[in-house]
Order: structure tokens, then sequence, then C-alpha cells
């Protein structure tokens, strides 16, 4: 297998070739598109795989929604500083390699085996993740230069923000015409084509003399933190909040939180999360509301799985097709944060962003409406949500890296990088455990400010979706507090 994989060696003046970047892109989309779709077809999904016993519960499925945006987030500063020294090519094959394997799981889980076999699959998408992303990145920078690489970078954009805005309807798309399990399938197809491409080109890597050990225990400290609060919100109303079960869990959680802050306040040569960085107040609030907008992805797929449990029809397919408006606006506009950002500095476009944000949650709230009535507002606050993401994200990229000193940007970009992932990762993890845990008992209080109209059967289900997408707008009002606090006003800005 390593004959097969082995990337050729260095080769100096090398010019990123149109094949390498088509390979570079479609690894890229092995993630944002396919193993992102998850959320919307996680129904269907369920309904497959629990068609004779149930071998899923609700809960199972919210985590393996959510479980490989987490480990990409894990481990994406691990991978990009292990690819700057065994080779960028190299892991970003090795990425793909590790997304066929995990596809593969994910299209064979079924029966008792079902559970463990998808979670499986979903960790090991995660790490593919996590190896692709921050190695061909750092492809981009080393093998085009000047106008080629900011098409190279725009190209690669495309491939994750256009996978992530595409994904609703992808997934839909196949799920309802073939099979959900073909989304993965096809997921294989692409990172074999990917890895295909990328062969035959020159290896890239850091020559340096100069050994840092990475900070394996900060690491370990901050995943047992995270998964064990992941599992306490996912599965504590399931278990019960006063199991001892969730009590011990708690108490990992914290002690591993303390564990892992004396660590790195302790690790002043290579921390995992180097606290320094957050003495700058700029980019504290800038990952802060990157951390948090990217939670709200929640609103999508919160709404989608409403649709298709309405009885009205919506298949993966149909209720999929109103997230178009999403995908045209983050595509089409990207470019236009830009030039806002040009114009304007990068504190103004956030405020927007984040604001056009908060208006989509705002409009998905009502859920007591009849469908039809809320799919207008779905559409609407569809097109909302893709306008102020692409207002939002290069600006708030610009925000936390442009003002870090030279020596910190890498460290900087690996935590700003991680927080996107974790906060999808918690995000779709606290959205949809709201959803599925109220769905039965619904929310009586909110039925005497949104009296729900139409059937009553479903009350329950609406009353979930609300609160829900409740949540979501508090995210985006924290959000915009943390801009409105930390981020400067004007084009020029120093924290010095």
């Amino acid at each position: 297998m390593s004959s097969a994989t082995s990337p050729a060696p260095t080769t100096t003046g090398y010019r990123g070739s149109a094949k390498l970047l088509t390979g570079i892109v479609l690894g890229v989309l092995t993630f944002w598109l396919f193993a992102g779709s998850m959320g919307t077809v996680a129904p269907n999904v369920l309904a497959d795989i629990n068609a004779g016993a149930e071998h899923i519960s609700a809960s199972a499925m919210n985590m393996a929604v959510s479980i490989t945006a987490l480990f990409s987030g894990l481990f994406i500063v691990l991978m990009g500083g292990l690819a700057d020294k065994v080779g960028r090519l190299r892991v970003a094959i090795a990425g793909n390699v590790l997304g066929i394997v995990g596809s593969l799981f994910v299209v064979v889980a079924a029966g008792d085996l079902a559970l463990p076999l998808m979670l499986t699959g979903r960790v090991i998408q995660g790490l593919s993740a996590a190896c692709i992303m921050p190695s061909t990145m750092a492809l981009l920078r080393a093998y085009w230069d000047g106008a080629d690489r900011q098409r190279a970078v725009s190209m690669w954009s495309i491939g994750s923000w256009g996978g992530s805005g595409l994904s609703a309807l992808c997934g839909g798309i196949i799920a309802t015409t073939l099979n959900w399990r073909y989304i993965f399938v096809l997921s294989i197809v692409v990172s074999v084509i990917a890895i295909v491409l990328m062969l035959g080109a020159p290896e890239s890597k850091v020559e340096s003399t100069v050994r840092k050990k990475f900070d394996v225990p900060g690491l370990v400290a901050f995943m047992a933190m995270t998964l064990a609060f992941m599992i306490v919100v996912i599965f504590g109303r399931q278990i019960g909040w006063g199991s001892p079960v969730i009590w011990i869990l708690a108490v990992v959680g914290v002690v591993a939180a303390v564990v892992f802050v004396t660590l790195e306040k302790r690790n002043s040569d290579n921390p995992f999360i180097d606290f320094a960085l957050f003495r700058n107040k700029t980019f504290s609030g800038a990952t802060l509301s990157n951390f948090l907008l990217n939670c709200t992805i929640g609103l999508l797929m919160v709404s989608q799985q409403l649709f298709q449990m309405s009885d009205k029809g919506y298949t993966p397919l149909k209720a999929s097709v109103l997230t178009i408006g999403y995908a045209v606006f983050i595509i089409g506009l990207i470019r236009v944060g830009e030039k806002l950002l040009r114009a304007y500095g990068p504190r103004k476009p956030m405020i927007w962003g984040t604001l056009i944000v908060a208006l989509s949650a705002i409009l998905l709230i009502p859920t007591n409406l009849l469908v039809g009535q809320y799919q207008v507002l779905a559409i609407i606050a569809y097109c909302l949500f893709g306008i102020g993401l692409a207002f939002y994200a290069t600006p708030s990229t610009d925000a936390a890296l442009s003002n870090l000193p030279a020596d910190q940007t890498g460290a900087g970009s690996g935590i700003y990088k991680m927080a996107s992932s974790l906060g999808s990762a918690v995000g779709a993890a606290v959205s949809l455990t709201i959803f599925s845990s109220m769905a039965g008992s619904g929310a009586s209080w909110l039925g005497t400010v949104l009296a729900t109209q139409g059937t009553l059967d479903n009350q329950g289900v609406r009353q979930a979706a609300s609160v829900a997408m409740i949540f979501n707008l508090v995210l985006t009002l924290v959000a915009l507090a943390s801009i409105l606090i930390t981020v400067p006003k004007g084009t020029k800005y120093n924290d010095d």
C-alpha cells in the first residue's frame, strides 16, 4: 500500500497543476459535501436501519451526526503539524484513504452492529477531514503564487463552503432517488479519484532541524473533556440526568478541563492551545464569534428534519430543495465578504453577517404556522443564512489572524480552524438534542406565545424545533456581543 501512495520526491520550482488542484478540491468535498450531509438525511437513515427493530436511537444518531466534525476539530492541529513534518501530500493522500475506510464502515452499518459501525465510520471520516484540510491548504501555499494562488484558494473555498452549501441538496437527491448509503459510496469514488490525481506531484514539507514534540497530554485532556461533555449533553435525557453514569461523566469532564488548563499553562514550549494568543482581544472575539456562528448549523439540520417529519410528504429531496438559496448565496457572495473587508474593515461585515444569520433564526422560530406558510419563511431564512455567513467568513478570518504577530499566525490559524469544526459539532449536537429530547412533550410555555395552527398531533415536535431555533438565535446574539466588544472600528487595528 505504501508504494501505491508514495508521492514523488520534492522538485524545486514545481508549479501547481490543474490535475493536483482538482484532486485537492475533490478531497475537500469528501467532508463538506458528503460527510456533512448526514444531518439532513438522519431521519431517512434511522428509518432504514431501524426498519425491523431499533438498532440506533435518536440520541445515538445525533452523536453520529456531530462526531465527525468533533474529531475533525480535535485533530486538525495535530494533523497540520504532522503534515509539515512528514509531508503535506502524504498526509492529504492518507486523509483520502481514511475517508474511504470511514465511508465503508458507514455503508455497511446495519443490524446489531449498526451503531458501532456507524460511529466508527463517522470518527474515521472526522480524522480524514483533519488530515485533508490543513495539508491541502499548505499545498496551495507551497505550489501556487500570486494570482494563481488566489484562484487556487478560491477553488479550495468553493470546495469547502460550496460543498457545505450543497450538502443538504446532494444528500437529499441521493437518499431519495437511490438510498442514503450511496452518498458514501459516491464519497469513496471521489476519494479514489482524488488520490489518483494527487499521485505524481512532488512532496512538500518543512525542512527544519528544530524538533518540537506535539502536546499529546494536552490533546488527550482536551479530548476527554470534550467527549465527556458531549455525551452528557446528547445522552443526558435518555440515560437520566440523575443517573450515576451522567454524573460520573460530568465529573470526568470537569477534572479533564482542570487538567487541560494546568497542562497548557505549564507547557510554554509547544502547547496544544496557546492561551497567550487569547490575550489578543481581537483574535479572541473573532474566534469566539466564529465558533458560535458555526454552531448555528443546527438551524439547517433541525429545520430540514422537521420538514421530513411532517405529514406532508417531504422526502429528503423535497426538503433539501428548499436549501438551494443557501448554497447559491454562500457560493456566490463569498467574494463579496472579501470586498466588504477591503472597504470597511472586518468589524462592520462581521456585524452585518451575524445580524443576517440572527434574522434567519428568527424566521425559523414560528413552527406553529401551517407547513406551507413555514416553507416560505424557511426558503427566505436559508437564503439569509447563506448571505450572512458569506459576509462574515473572510472578514472574521482576517480579524483573527492579521492582527497576530508573524510567529503566532500558524498556531492562531490552527485554533481558528479548530473553533470552526468544534462549533459545527457542538451546534449540531445541542440543537438536535433539544429537538429530539423535547419532541415528545413539547414546550407548553411556548404554546401561549405561538399558538399551534393546523393539526395538534405533531405539536410537540414543532415546539421542540422552535426551542432549538431560539437556542441558535441566542448563539448569534452572543456572537454579536463578542464582535462589538472585541473587534475595533475602522480598517486598521492593533492590540499592542
